[in-house]
């Protein structure tokens, strides 16, 4: 590197080099981890009136960072998740600078002492069992994107996965018994930072899978729009509003609820909790890293604390009569 102190050259290797080569991180967080830093550096730039190819690493001050974050809020509307995410980004920057470069530690302490804002944590939003029959009864079967939005509702219902790896599955990715009788159907599933994990399959859901792969390569994969080319997150994320929107109209509890890929995957976690099975297999059913992620699910379901609280109910004592009121005694008493 010609000019240690030009932030353009470290913002490429750390983009490039760090976040790929070394780490190998999802596609999705390099994605994220770039969408921050374009937003970043032309801010930067207006404050410091430079040519964004031109800006220092120095130039990035602590206190441009909080202007930078307080603009994300007050302006573009951004929730504090947002904020935090953004600010993840840049100590990830600063740490990586300041590890190469060690006239910059200073200025990557500095960087890094710019605090995450505390966010309120709202409640899961998941579907009582009803309403999940409603969903995946909502496509016209009668017609191919009907049935291919039937096969992807009842799977993401069964496997619990999240958007984008569902849109991510191959067929090669399938493992279908030989025999159904003996064998169980399941699938590999790449979660986030690349971790594979396997999930098992309803019979229902390779009925539903079966025709969707016929004939087709095994390196291709299994959901495919209108044009035949693979599904998108964005893709998967409209199709699953659109038919929450349609079962809305005729459940008003739906109506309340924001239905996505993900209300999907938190109505299998309560679903599973509610049927018995340990939070352990959950954890590993939905690719959590800790069981504490998991744990939310059993803070949320109001069934099973309402199930909890019959088991350590007080039952009220029956009172008992004053004394005064017992007439055998008193006439007892008169009769000394």
């Amino acid at each position: 590197m010609r000019d240690a102190s030009l932030l353009g050259p470290w913002i490429r290797r750390f983009l490039l080099e760090h976040m790929v080569s070394e780490r190998n991180l999802a596609r999705n967080t390099q994605r994220s981890y770039r969408d921050s830093l374009r937003l970043l550096l032309p801010a930067i730039a207006r404050r410091t009136r430079k040519a964004i190819d031109r800006l220092a690493v120095i130039d990035v001050s602590a206190d441009r960072i909080r202007q930078f974050l307080n603009e994300l809020e007050e302006k573009r509307g951004c929730a504090i998740t947002t904020r935090n995410q953004r600010l993840a980004a840049i100590h990830a920057l600063a740490r990586f600078i300041g590890l190469h470069a060690p006239e910059l530690v200073e200025w990557c302490g500095q960087v890094r002492t710019v605090p995450f804002k505390k966010a309120l944590k709202s409640l899961i939003t998941y579907l009582e069992k009803p309403e999940m029959d409603a969903l995946l009864a909502a496509p016209d079967t009668t017609t191919d994107q009907g049935r291919r939005d039937h096969a992807l509702l009842l799977f993401l219902y069964n496997a619990g996965t999240r958007a984008d790896e569902a849109a991510q599955v191959r067929i090669g990715d399938l493992i279908l018994p030989q025999v159904p009788e003996r064998d169980v159907a399941s699938v590999k599933i790449r979660g986030k930072g690349n971790k594979l994990r396997s999930c098992p399959l309803w019979a229902s859901t390779v009925d539903e899978l079966l025709p969707l792969i016929g004939g087709r390569d095994v390196s291709e994969h299994v959901f495919l729009n209108r044009c035949g080319q693979p599904l998108t997150r964005f893709g998967i994320h409209a199709m699953v509003e659109r038919y929450a929107a349609r079962v809305a109209a005729e459940i008003p509890s739906m109506a309340k609820k924001r239905v996505s890929p993900h209300t999907i995957r938190h109505t299998t976690a309560t679903h599973l909790l509610r049927a018995g099975v340990d939070i352990n297999t959950i954890r590993g059913w939905l690719g959590h890293v800790s069981v504490d992620t998991t744990n939310v699910y059993a803070e949320v379901d109001l069934g099973m604390k309402a199930k909890a609280l019959e088991t350590c109910e007080i039952k009220e004592a029956r009172r008992k009569r004053p004394w005064r009121q017992d007439k055998g005694l008193m006439d007892f008493l008169d009769a000394l």
